[in-house]
């Protein structure tokens, strides 16, 4: 089994590429899947502005970038998404990825990772309503970090409960997929 670490922050000094770390090295020691860590940043990819909406392209895309990104996925059975919160919500960029496609989210589990000064409650709560509205299916385990309590001097520095909620997550995830 194989399932995709999504890193979804493309910032500069951005705390994702850390917090996406933690996640791999942590999932690192299940023996039960295989994880790819997937970071948006270095997938550049367009704007969604396809004629054909991702649900009717029967996983055709003209953008080439935005086809090697449906294989990435497709050839994943599960997700964790590293979310930052923004403005109480989702990331455009990432937001933008996810839009790209459609089939490729179908009847796949998908777990969540969230920070921000409120743990990233915000951006949980819509990428369920989004991955939810593509057919994915939501892992009722999350990790919410408070980076006001996590981040010193700019450097992630996950708690004993941030560990063991990401080893909850990772075990239901597994379980799902």
């Amino acid at each position: 089994m194989k399932l995709g670490i999504i890193i979804g922050s493309v910032r500069e000094g951005r705390l994702g590429e850390s917090i996406g770390t933690w996640v791999a090295e942590h999932a690192a020691k299940n023996t039960e899947a295989e994880f790819d860590v997937i970071d948006i940043r270095s997938l550049h990819l367009p704007p969604m502005e396809a004629a054909v909406p991702p649900l009717m392209s029967e996983k055709r895309y003209a953008d080439p970038q935005v086809a090697a990104f449906s294989s990435t996925i497709d050839s994943c059975d599960g997700f964790i998404f590293v979310t930052p919160e923004y403005n109480g919500s989702i990331p455009g960029t990432f937001k933008n990825a996810i839009d790209h496609l459609a089939p490729e989210w179908q009847g796949k589990p998908v777990a969540y990772v969230g920070y921000a000064f409120t743990g990233g409650q915000g951006a949980i709560k819509h990428w369920e309503t989004v991955m939810s509205t593509l057919k994915a299916r939501n892992v009722s385990k999350h990790v919410e970090i408070n980076i006001g309590e996590a981040v010193v001097d700019n450097v992630f520095k996950p708690s004993a409960a941030n560990d063991a909620d990401l080893e909850a997550l990772i075990d239901a995830l597994v379980a799902a997929a």
